[in-house]
């Protein structure tokens, strides 16, 4: 008996800003996709036809089993309501296509999923951050709700979700299935790549379902008076360690991201912003007989932009313990790296930028402001 069509895997929110979103999910067979899109206000979902938003590549409909819309065009601080669809394609020749049945998100019986538009008049805004995950199951779920993480506007995946990445679901086995159960479909999640997530043959694929519309795994966005920087630091070994099989060619690209990075800082929004702050896996350690070579390599290229550009904290992981470093006269801000069995929770509130850090059961562990 042939298998229905169905969503393998929900949806999920990518790269949320002001004015757009991506929006990506899987179903178990190739088929065209798109998403209904309505305002989250008192109406039916029902009441009037709601614009579609395909996946196409160059005005065609992608047939595949992976789906990214990006919907552009939305307003600051409003929230929506979205179902997506998948429609199977039982043969396609020359410009012939035979279609089968539809799967879709439930809004039968369930209320469609929603999402809110970041919007840099906020006066206030929250975050979460955990890193160093590697696969372990129910982590994510302590870790977040230890932060109360219902509460806040987003979500940080900080590097090392895996420990590799063989495949495309090893990537959903091992956390985003969790991510999308507890929050991901309505809440965004902004994701910087650790280094074992450059590892594995599926790695070179990981922008399909991550940053899927971005030119880049690095980017920058604005969320109420804060500007985020999401760097990607790449490798932690020098690219010819026998480790990396002549694979990798880290160093060029993090070249290639400083010079981005240069530009960056230099935008509107992130000089109009109030507070800014990096989200990155591997920290610029001071102390050179603690650092590798990927770490020094971020100390050389990005630190110097990051030391004129007015950062109030760089918020890392990789390191698998708790470390502060203070400003110094290297590194002019500070450098704040989470452990794997740890979480950060911050908040604009008041006029002031506090960050907080939790163990699992939610006890304050440390805590600073900028």
């Amino acid at each position: 008996m042939a298998q229905k069509v169905t969503i393998s895997h929900y949806p999920y929110l990518q790269n949320l800003g002001e004015n757009e979103v991506s929006i990506v999910w899987l179903s178990n067979k190739p088929t065209v996709g798109w998403v209904e899109l309505a305002p989250d206000d008192s109406s039916s979902f029902y009441l009037c036809e709601r614009p579609k938003y395909f996946d196409t590549t160059n005005g065609v409909k992608k047939v595949s089993d992976i789906h990214t819309v990006r919907i552009k065009g939305l307003e600051p601080g409003v929230s929506y309501r979205y179902r997506v669809f998948a429609q199977e394609v039982l043969s396609f020749e020359g410009s012939q296509v035979v279609y089968g049945k539809v799967a879709s998100t439930n809004v039968y019986k369930k209320a469609p999923l929603t999402f809110t538009t970041n919007d840099r008049t906020k006066k206030e805004t929250s975050f979460v951050m955990i890193n160093d995950i590697h696969g372990r199951k129910g982590d994510i779920s302590r870790l977040l709700k230890a932060a109360s993480f219902e509460n806040k506007d987003m979500i940080f995946f900080n590097g090392d979700m895996l420990s590799y990445v063989p495949d495309r679901d090893t990537i959903f086995s091992g956390f985003m299935d969790e991510s999308i159960r507890l929050f991901a479909g309505e809440k965004p999640m902004y994701y910087a790549r650790g280094n074992h997530e450059t590892r594995g043959i599926f790695a070179t694929e990981f922008q399909q379902l991550f940053s899927p519309h971005e030119p880049n795994l690095y980017f920058m966005f604005r969320q109420g008076p804060v500007c985020f920087l999401v760097l990607d630091t790449g490798e932690d070994k020098p690219d010819s360690d026998i480790e990396y099989s002549g694979i990798t060619d880290y160093d060029t690209y993090r070249t290639e991201q400083a010079a981005w990075l240069k530009e960056a800082v230099q935008s509107k929004d992130f000089q109009e912003a109030t507070y800014r702050i990096v989200i990155a896996h591997m920290p610029p350690l001071t102390d050179k007989k603690a650092r590798w070579h990927g770490q020094d390599d971020v100390l050389r290229k990005f630190v110097p932009v990051l030391n004129e550009a007015g950062i109030d904290v760089m918020l890392c992981g990789h390191l698998h313990r708790m470390l502060y470093q203070p400003p110094s006269h290297e590194v002019k801000f500070p450098v704040w790296v989470n452990s794997w069995n740890t979480v950060m929770e911050g908040c604009v509130k008041d006029g002031k930028l506090s960050v907080r850090m939790r163990d699992m059961d939610g006890k304050i562990i440390d805590e600073h402001q900028f």
